[in-house]
């Protein structure tokens, strides 16, 4: 699931995987509104499954790994901690309630504060499966797609 979930740089909120287009990607907004627009190649677009946590062994945690421990510890509901509005002190205690081990010098407190949100914006979405063993490519997406509408 996490590989159809996209991040773009400076624009809020994360993003579904719909299909491919001449030199972009045709995205839809995880809310209500879902809104489809076109994130082109000069867009920063990063799959959540790519990325990782710095941890204080020299090791990275993988994305769906923290999130997966999020959903344990707050037993899948969202958190009631705002990201833009708490204190810098509760967006760390979240944090460590979450990932102990994290490395403290690589991972800031906004990586932290994209973190909560991104949670709280799947919970919400009800995109809750964390798992780490999507065998589903963007690619086998669009093709599924291309298919069911072929039929």
């Amino acid at each position: 699931m996490l590989k159809t979930i996209l991040a773009i740089a400076g624009k809020p909120g994360l993003y579904k995987f719909v299909s491919r287009g001449n030199r972009m990607l045709i995205v839809e907004t995880i809310d209500e509104a879902k809104k489809r627009m076109p994130a082109y190649s000069s867009d920063q677009v990063v799959a959540l499954s790519d990325i990782s946590i710095y941890t204080d062994d020299g090791k990275e945690v993988s994305l769906a790994s923290v999130l997966r421990s999020a959903k344990e510890k707050y037993e899948g509901k969202k958190v009631d901690l705002s990201p833009k509005k708490a204190s810098q002190a509760e967006i760390v205690k979240f944090f460590e309630t979450v990932i102990p081990n994290y490395d403290v010098d690589r991972v800031h407190v906004s990586d932290m504060r994209k973190l909560l949100s991104w949670y709280n914006i799947l919970i919400e979405a009800g995109l809750d499966d964390f798992s780490e063993k999507d065998e589903t490519t963007p690619e086998q997406t669009v093709e599924a797609a291309a298919e069911t509408a072929e039929k």
